[in-house]
Formats: C-alpha cells, sequence, structure tokens
C-alpha cells in the first residue's frame, strides 16, 4: 500500500482574525495620519528652493493634521473599547513616517543643508538622530505598553514624538509668519533664526528617549460634567482661536506644544492637588511609564 505523506492541519483563520482585532474607525484614522505624513513628504520633495515657501507651509500644515487624527485614533479606540496590538503597532508605523522622517527630512531640506553647507554630512547625521530617537521611543513604548498587557496607562516615558514633531512644526510656520511680516530682514533659510531648528532637533532628540515623565491625558472624560467657569473658559478660548484663527493660531500653536515640553520638567514640583485638576486623572489608576 502506497504511503501518504500526512495532511497540514488547517490554517487558523478565525483563530488568527480574532487575536488580530483589527478595528475599522479607529485604523482608518491611523491611516489618515499616515496619508497625512506621506503627503506632507511629497510636498518637501517637490519645493524649489528659488519659489517660495507654499509647499513648505502646505507640508507643515500636514504634520499638523497628522497630529490631530494621531489623537483622535487613540481616544476612538479606548472609547469603543478598540485597543489591539495591531492597532498600537500600526499606529507607530505611521508615527515615525508623519513624526519622524518627514519633520527631519524638512528641517534638512529648509536649514541643515544651508548652515551645513560645507559639510552637509552633519545636517543629515543631525536630522537622522532625531528619526533614531524618535523610532527608539516608538519601540520602548509598544515594548512597555506589551509588557503591562494594556496600552492604557497615565504617563508617557520621555517626550512624546507627535508633540515633538508639532513643535518642530509650529515653530517653523511661525518664524516663516514673522518673516513674511518682514520681522527678519533675511530670507528665512538664509537668517538667524536658523541656527535655532537645528539645536531644537538634538534636544527633542534627547527628550524622547529622556525618563521625563509627561501625563497622556488619556483619561480626559469628555462625557463628564465640568463646572460652568471651566466650560466657559473653553468655549471662548476656542471660539477666539477659530475667530482670530489669521492672528493668533501662529503663536497659539508654538506657546501649547513648548507649555507641554516645560511642563514634563516641573510636574514633579506641582502639588498633587494641581496636578489632579490640570490633568484630571484618576487616582486609583496606576501609573505606568509608556
Amino acid at each position: 500500500m502506497e504511503s501518504q505523506a500526512p495532511h497540514p492541519p488547517p490554517p487558523e483563520t478565525s483563530h488568527t482574525d480574532a487575536r488580530l482585532k483589527i478595528y475599522f474607525l479607529p485604523n482608518v484614522l491611523t491611516g489618515a495620519n499616515l496619508f497625512c505624513g506621506f503627503v506632507a513628504l511629497t510636498k518637501i520633495v517637490e519645493w524649489d528652493q528659488s519659489s517660495n515657501y507654499r509647499d513648505i507651509q502646505v507640508a507643515l500644515i500636514f504634520i499638523l493634521m497628522a497630529a490631530i487624527f494621531d489623537l483622535l485614533d487613540g481616544r476612538v479606540a479606548r472609547m469603543g473599547g478598540a485597543e489591539s496590538p495591531f492597532g498600537r503597532e500600526f499606529d507607530s508605523l505611521a508615527d515615525i513616517i508623519s513624526f519622524g522622517v518627514a519633520p527631519a527630512f524638512l528641517v534638512y531640506r529648509i536649514v541643515l543643508r544651508e548652515v551645513f553647507a560645507t559639510h552637509q554630512e552633519l545636517g543629515w547625521f543631525i536630522a537622522s538622530i532625531y528619526v533614531l530617537c524618535g523610532a527608539f521611543r516608538l519601540a520602548r513604548f509598544n515594548c512597555l505598553a506589551a509588557q503591562a498587557g494594556s496600552g492604557g496607562g497615565r504617563e508617557f516615558l520621555g517626550f512624546p514624538i507627535p508633540a515633538a514633531a508639532g513643535l518642530v512644526a509650529s515653530l517653523t510656520l511661525l518664524m516663516m509668519r514673522l518673516n513674511e511680516l518682514g520681522w527678519m530682514e533675511e530670507r528665512f533659510s538664509r537668517s538667524k533664526w536658523r541656527y535655532a531648528l537645528p539645536v531644537l532637533m538634538l534636544f527633542l532628540s534627547w527628550m524622547m528617549v529622556s525618563e521625563v515623565k509627561y501625563p497622556t491625558f488619556k483619561k480626559l472624560d469628555l462625557r463628564a460634567t465640568r463646572t460652568f467657569t471651566r466650560t466657559l473658559l473653553a468655549v471662548l478660548f476656542i471660539g477666539s482661536v477659530v475667530v482670530l484663527r489669521e492672528r493668533i493660531l501662529y503663536w497659539v500653536l508654538p506657546l501649547f506644544f513648548t507649555t507641554y515640553l516645560i511642563y514634563g520638567f516641573i510636574r514633579p514640583r506641582v502639588s498633587r492637588k494641581v496636578r489632579h485638576e490640570i490633568e484630571d486623572d484618576d487616582e486609583d489608576e496606576p501609573s505606568l511609564p509608556y
């Protein structure tokens, strides 16, 4: 009797699909984040150095839009109970493009290649440090989250890469705005302000891999009741930004990201009551350093 080779076991399709848990809406928002990062890179590549900075401004806006989508995808996942390892990994892949490669390439293209015109290898080396530290930051986040068995937690370990990219993008927009208003005598890429961005990139690179802790604000409950004063101030602030966006938006965004950066340093010295009011967290939830 002719022997037959044993048949391989049937693939565990249903088990694999259940383990991956690819939720639709959070991953669509993550995909929008990645799309914005790709468009930003495209605009940076298309920018003609002899022309104006229209393409660069569009690229910066798309980086900031990617930050908004990155904020929404996590909140939607948590509100719907749709957090999963797949979503966490997909989010990190999108983040390294939108908040790592795109800002680093942008700063290199408009500033670093001219600052280090005679030694351009220094320019791309500084940009690569930012990308490497951002990737290290995301990998560390995923490892800590996997060890804890959840993507939750009330603290980030190190400055988050979306906030770092938001600070770089908003400050660049502000500098370009000041140049348009004539506050800088030379073109932006040739002015003395060009030295600020390389220093900022190196500082943010260090901050991303540091052990300074930042609140995640993941426990903010949008459905919770608020005091009348807090609600009124929030409405007035949002309304003023919408109405006066052309005048104050260039200042509000850098101020917002800079305040968050500084808050990590002063946070350990803030009283628990004040910290609770700012972060609005749950004291009973354990703090995990993500």
